[in-house]
């Protein structure tokens, strides 16, 4: 099931992150934004945009980014055009953590970007409280460090907060004070972590008038809450069971900074971008005016329709000529949500291939750097089949490189398997 809080309005912030650290506790910050390390390749040669791209301010005329150039810089800095020898903590920081709905998913996510990724390396990382499932961008489930959990939440907390004052089951809290809730839920959680389910029962205990869903679902929002292991380590279930961040990893939040460290990791991560990108994936509104305050300290472009892009300095733009190999890209890989233009990677028609009615995400297939198909595996009979549903018809080249990487997903997603195959779909 989707977590509701993937479909609330993402609207303006109502306020600033609460915090209930002490004052003498020096505040936290993000972690600083460097180039990625895997960055190659040349700069895109500088062309001239259309007449109506120019500034009202008179600015130079901005450097044009074809869709290529923008395919190119998002597969370097998500490490999806050569696999980096770095570990799980590190890659989850460049990538700015993994979508996780399901346990699954960010195991093949890290595998595509990592070499010799093993399952363990991340649930032990889970195990040791340093890497946490929590909801992060966009009100949905994400795999992050503990540091970028401690860091990024507070200054993620106001649209969420918006969120939660527009749901549907916002009625049914009427007359539960938020603290109130933040305070019976965190003291129920530290006592016993809890399923969702669970935990509003027990939160109706104290207001019995009202919808348990709806008590658990407010607090989720209110208060950072994480998912504790088994749940979210390598071969174990979708119970998911919760308590409070801060009880999880022994630290207190601090109060939410202004989002410009948070832009910078965003555009080292996914730029360049615009204004409207970074809203899309992290909820925040209104992030022109925060862009149009940093810009001194940015690059700026524009891509092939006018839209102004912003960028970190230093950071590598491949030539969009680079060769860019096969990928799998799990469900929900994050490449596909943190643009609100995804023709960078995906095209109209195949988006609605991908994202299904009931918000799936499906697994897609990367060739020559753009979605070209979705695939799945089936097993029965001690039988691992990887099934390929291209969208358009692959050359002979491109099927012996999808069924070299195929074969080495299977050995990795189903290891167990007796028997490992490969079948290719008709062209849908």
């Amino acid at each position: 099931m989707i977590p509701f809080l993937m479909l609330l309005p993402l609207l303006a912030p109502v306020g600033v992150q609460r915090g209930r650290s002490s004052k003498a506790r020096p505040a936290r910050t993000l972690s600083p934004v460097s180039p990625p390390s895997e960055a190659t390749g040349k700069e895109v040669p500088a062309t001239k945009p259309p007449a109506r791209a120019s500034s009202r301010r008179r600015r130079l005329p901005a450097q044009v980014l074809g869709q290529r150039a923008l395919n190119r810089a998002l597969l370097q800095r998500q490490w999806l055009s050569q696999r980096s020898g770095a570990g799980v903590a590190e890659a989850l920081e460049q990538v700015m953590g993994l979508q996780a709905q399901a346990t699954h998913p960010p195991y093949g996510a890290l595998w595509t970007r990592l070499e010799g990724f093993r399952p363990e390396a991340l649930s032990d990382l889970i195990r040791a409280r340093q890497v946490v499932r929590a909801v992060m961008m966009r009100g949905t489930l994400h795999l992050v460090t503990a540091r970028d959990c401690l860091a990024l939440r507070p200054v993620l907390q106001p649209a969420l907060d918006r969120g939660l004052k527009h749901a549907a089951f916002r009625k049914q809290l009427e007359g539960v004070e938020d603290r109130a809730l933040v305070a019976e839920g965190r003291a129920l959680l530290e006592a016993r972590p809890s399923p969702r389910g669970e935990l509003g029962q027990r939160l109706q205990q104290k207001w019995p008038g009202h919808d348990a869903n709806a008590l658990s679902l407010g607090l989720s929002s209110l208060e950072p809450l994480v998912v504790v292991p088994p749940c979210g380590t390598w071969g174990h279930g979708e119970r998911m069971v919760y308590t409070t961040a801060e009880s999880w990893l022994g630290q207190r939040f601090e109060p939410a900074e202004a989002p410009d460290a948070l832009v910078r990791r965003y555009l080292a991560a996914f730029g360049p971008a615009s204004a409207r990108d970074f809203q899309a994936w992290s909820g925040l509104p209104r992030m022109g005016e925060v862009l149009e305050r940093m810009r001194p300290s940015l690059r700026t472009f524009r891509d092939e329709h006018g839209v102004e892009l912003f960028d970190v300095p230093g950071a590598r733009r491949p030539d969009p000529d680079t060769p860019a190999p096969v990928r799998f890209l799990s469900e929900f890989d994050s490449v596909l949500l943190a643009h609100a233009d995804r023709t960078r990677i995906l095209s109209d028609a195949a988006r609605r291939r991908v994202f299904t009615a009931n918000g799936i995400v499906r697994a897609t297939v990367l060739v020559d750097g753009f979605v070209q198909g979705t695939w799945r595996i089936e097993q029965q009979r001690g039988t691992a089949t990887l099934c390929i549903d291209p969208f358009t018809r692959l050359s002979r080249q491109t099927r012996a490189a999808l069924s070299d990487e195929g074969a080495r997903l299977l050995g990795f997603a189903a290891s167990e398997a007796r028997r490992a195959d490969l079948r290719f779909g008709r062209v849908g």
